[in-house]
């Protein structure tokens, strides 16, 4: 069994107000679950338990993603100071093969015009896998 959460990372430093900042990080986590879900050729999988999506695993062998539906969805949001450490906490999730949804914002309500990073949402991982990546991070 995994135990598998989902990690988001948001910028502190652009001081953005509390709904910009749930509607930066929904965008970013949706984004990233449907891509590992499309990924793992999974789309289909998922079902309606009541309240609870879960991923059928039909007999597909499970993973952490279809693990994390299973037991809970958790996610944990950390914080970075810059542009910079966010680019890079995606370039390096990439080049480890992980599934990062970077997101950039149109600028149109905080930013002054100016298309912004803001944060990204990593697929869910194990502890393990993650702990490179974000561990060393503060929690928002």
């Amino acid at each position: 069994m995994y135990t598998a959460k989902q990690m988001i990372v948001m910028r502190r430093d652009l001081k953005m107000r509390k709904g910009k900042i749930a509607a930066q990080a929904g965008h970013a986590c949706v984004e990233a679950v449907l891509l590992a879900l499309k990924r793992e050729g999974r789309l289909s999988d998922l079902r309606e338990d009541g309240r609870y999506v879960t991923v059928d695993p039909a007999g597909k062998e499970p993973t952490p993603l279809s693990e994390w539906f299973q037991y809970g969805v958790a996610k944990i949001c950390v914080y970075v100071d810059s542009e910079e450490e966010l680019l890079d906490i995606d370039r390096r999730a990439r080049e480890m093969g992980f599934i990062s949804a970077l997101i950039q914002d149109a600028g149109m309500t905080e930013f002054h015009g100016q298309p912004t990073y803001t944060c990204l949402a990593l697929e869910p991982l194990t502890s393990e896998q993650v702990e490179p990546l974000t561990g060393s991070l503060p929690l928002y």
